[in-house]
């Protein structure tokens, strides 16, 4: 029987290093994209003893030809793709009153331009051999906020819950699912670029804040959210799609991202 394929976008990441992790002991053959190849096997030391079942792939996200050369290389390689996961992210914690042009293009093209067009090619390329994937996009609690302090992020993130509709629809009855994830408060390292005005990283009490507003009170591991992206991959989940899955341990209703405000630079509001 052949192995499940999946592209996994953001490999190097909090979220993605256990989304490589995951899907490899469910002995899927994994397409990880990053950056660099020195960042995925720092993030998953264990990768060369799955040389057999990997493929690291290294570009730029915002770059077209990258994008198509991703899934040509899946498909060279294993002829199939069965699951596609857009989770890279590039974020700066800045207010739109802050926002460079080029900062904010930078968010808009990673985090919602690239998951489109990726999303895109795959299935264009997929449908005449006869396949179909699911396509699972990482959001967050974050879509639902006027944060005031990661514009362009928080306009990515209700993009991207759009898209996974757009996606659904489209491509629904040619056998393809999407699905968006919403995590809320998650342990990785993408929480640490707040600064407050004296240039101290105050993560530890953004965090603490957030965690306070969360009914489990504590954040998620990236392992969580992990695990519901395995079995929404799965053919368990095989008539879920065109929704957003919220795993936020009961955060979503009780935060308002204006009471970290004392935490941040002053003019970001």
């Amino acid at each position: 029987m052949k192995r499940r394929v999946a592209i996994i976008t953001g490999a190097a990441g909090g979220i993605g290093r256990s989304l490589v992790q995951r899907f490899l002991e469910e002995g899927y053959a994994l397409a990880l994209i990053d950056q660099s190849e020195e960042d995925m096997h720092h993030a998953n030391p264990y990768l060369r003893d799955y040389a057999d079942q990997t493929l690291l792939i290294t570009g730029d996200l915002t770059d077209d030809l990258f994008l198509k050369s991703i899934v040509e290389q899946v498909l060279d390689k294993w002829s199939r793709i069965d699951v596609l996961i857009n989770n890279a992210i590039w974020r700066k914690a800045e207010s739109l009153a802050e926002s460079t042009l080029e900062d904010w293009n930078k968010t808009i093209a990673i985090g919602i331009t690239a998951p489109a067009f990726l999303s895109k090619y795959v299935v264009e390329a997929i449908i005449p051999l006869g396949q179909s994937c699911c396509i699972l996009n990482l959001s967050s609690v974050m879509s639902t906020f006027v944060s005031g302090y990661a514009s362009a992020y928080t306009v990515c993130k209700g993009a991207i819950e759009s898209l996974t509709y757009e996606l659904a629809t489209l491509y629904g009855p040619k056998g393809f699912r999407a699905v968006a994830i919403r995590p809320g408060s998650v342990d990785t390292s993408l929480s640490t670029d707040y600064e407050d005005p004296s240039g101290d990283n105050v993560s530890s009490h953004i965090q603490r804040e957030v965690e306070n507003r969360t009914a489990l009170n504590r954040s998620a591991k990236a392992i969580e959210i992990a695990e519901a992206l395995v079995w929404l991959a799965s053919e368990k989940a095989s008539f879920i799609t065109g929704t957003c899955i919220t795993i936020d341990g009961g955060l979503e209703h009780n935060f308002n991202p204006y009471d970290i405000k004392k935490l941040l630079k002053p003019n970001q509001f």
